[in-house]
């Protein structure tokens, strides 16, 4: 799997590139990183890559000449492949598709992408409009530029990368792999102030361990984010306990009203 990105600031990613996960990716040749600075693309002398507004309003706008130059030449690169379909040519943007992970597995299939790190007040409409074949959002709220998105996707499809995780199941076992937030995780001591690991986990009957972990992780996704519940994979013991889980709620609540 290769990233191309294309930013304006490329110092923003040598210290997330280079630890954890990433690195050993990297150095295992799992992975590859091409980070190319758009301003490299800039015809002028002073490597101009942002305007004022048609129509006026406050900001700068990203021209489009040095963003699409740096992505032609991507796609010019001989290690493509002429028979390989071009990659995907994401722009970071909050007008794009939320980021899940689905998307991350989705992408995740690809060889390669090429990822655009917007900034300033966005980037000029032709980007967008005759360059990318996708947008991409990590979330509802404002940031400086594309270069944390970029950093997010980056992290979440190499997990998906086979032989990144050292165990096989651990891409599947995460929040959201699943349609599900995460069980609860304990270590050693069994015993920390007072507070004890489940007995269960220690009880060595690997079925229970893999109930209790079901069951508590279908319990943090009922409590937290119900709404993953309509989407995700439920088996009829899974759809049973979240009956039980909704007939303890209303226990409750009647006997709070009882109380009154």
């Amino acid at each position: 799997m290769h990233f191309d990105i294309l930013t304006l600031f490329p110092a923003f990613f040598e210290s997330p590139l280079s630890q954890s996960i990433i690195k050993r990716a990297r150095e295992a040749g799992l992975i590859s990183i091409a980070l190319h600075n758009i301003r490299d693309y800039a015809t002028d002398k002073h490597r101009t890559t942002d305007d004022t507004p048609y129509g006026g309003g406050g900001g700068m706008i990203m021209k489009p000449e040095p963003i699409f130059a740096a992505v032609e030449a991507i796609l010019e690169d001989k290690e493509l492949g002429t028979n390989r379909p071009s990659p995907p040519v994401i722009l970071l943007s909050p007008q794009g598709r939320l980021f899940t992970q689905k998307i991350a597995r989705e992408l995740s299939r690809h060889p390669r992408l090429i990822l655009i790190c917007g900034h300033y007040e966005g980037v000029d409409e032709r980007v967008r409009q005759y360059l990318a074949t996708d947008e991409i959002s990590i979330g509802d709220y404002v940031l400086t530029g594309g270069e944390a998105p970029a950093l997010v996707i980056v992290e979440a499809v190499t997990r998906l990368v086979p032989g990144v995780l050292g165990d096989p199941g651990a891409p599947f076992e995460d929040s959201h792999a699943e349609g599900l937030l995460e069980y609860p995780h304990y270590t050693r001591p069994p015993v920390f102030r007072g507070h004890k690991v489940p007995e269960v986990l220690l009880s060595g009957d690997h079925a229970a361990v893999i109930r209790w972990r079901r069951q508590q992780a279908l319990r943090r996704t009922w409590e937290r984010r119900p709404d993953l519940l309509s989407k995700a994979k439920l088996s009829e013991a899974d759809k049973a306990f979240l009956r039980q889980l909704e007939e303890e709620r209303e226990e409750l609540r009647f006997a709070n009203e009882s109380n009154l």
